[in-house]
């Protein structure tokens, strides 16, 4: 699939994202994919292809633009190497609810400015940290957003006041969470949290586990899981194909 960059000014400066679409014309509907904590890297671009053959337009931001220049994590060895997993935490810190929309709020309007895509509502999905901004994202900008998916996605039902669970009233999208095996920031105990509070705000939704561990869809995570991966891009064409068109 075609595969190109570009930068989209936001209220704190320029961000790079890369953007993925079909072969042919369009246009077609547009998906934000978010990436995990190694931030916009190769793996996320052929990710963001594959889901692009599928038939939408793909757009990957660099979620860490706000760092001048920083280094990419190499994701085998990161969090055995206290220097480096103190590096990711630190630049973790620093994506918060209120950038996540703001940022969000610029990518749905280059996205609805580009003439190869249709709508002015997208999907959203996202890998581990990727997969909390995802659900925020559709609480906190609900009226652009029609699907919102995370995959092994840590945080959405904790006790901290800014837990994407309690945001559940402002969704209008469709929510699909596919949770890790044994994931200490994704337990049974917060899925039955967020499973409620989806369901008291009628939010259509699906929460499930996979038999996989934390950053099975990401090819270059340690715990990849092809099987988990494939049953990961199954959901996304299901899910996005009802909602998106």
């Amino acid at each position: 699939m075609p595969t190109t960059t570009d930068t989209i000014t936001t209220a704190d400066g320029s961000c790079r994202v890369t953007v993925a679409t079909p072969d042919g014309d369009g246009p077609w509907p547009a998906v934000v994919m978010y990436p995990d904590a190694g931030g916009a890297r190769r793996t996320f671009d052929e990710m963001a292809a594959q889901l692009a053959g599928y038939g939408y337009v793909v757009l990957v931001p660099d979620v860490y633009y706000r760092q001048a220049d920083w280094a990419p994590f190499d994701m085998a060895t990161v969090f055995g190497d206290e220097a480096e997993r103190r590096r990711l935490f630190g630049m973790m810190k620093g994506i918060t609810p209120d950038v996540m929309a703001a940022d969000a709020a610029a990518f749905f309007d280059y996205l609805g400015a580009r003439p190869d895509v249709v709508g002015e509502r997208f999907g959203t999905t996202g890998y581990c940290m990727g997969g909390r901004t995802s659900l925020i994202i559709a609480g906190r900008v609900p009226e652009r957003v029609a699907a919102a998916m995370s995959f092994h996605g840590g945080g959405l039902a904790t006790d901290q006041p800014d837990s994407p669970h309690l945001l559940a009233d402002d969704i209008r999208a469709v929510v699909y969470v596919g949770g890790a095996q044994d994931d200490a920031s994704f337990t049974a105990t917060q899925a039955r949290t967020l499973e409620r509070a989806l369901t008291a705000a009628g939010v259509e939704h699906t929460i499930e586990f996979y038999s996989a561990a934390h950053g099975f869809a990401v090819p270059d995570n340690a715990p990849y899981d092809a099987a988990a991966a494939a049953r990961h891009w199954e959901a996304m064409s299901a899910v996005f194909g009802r909602a998106l068109g």
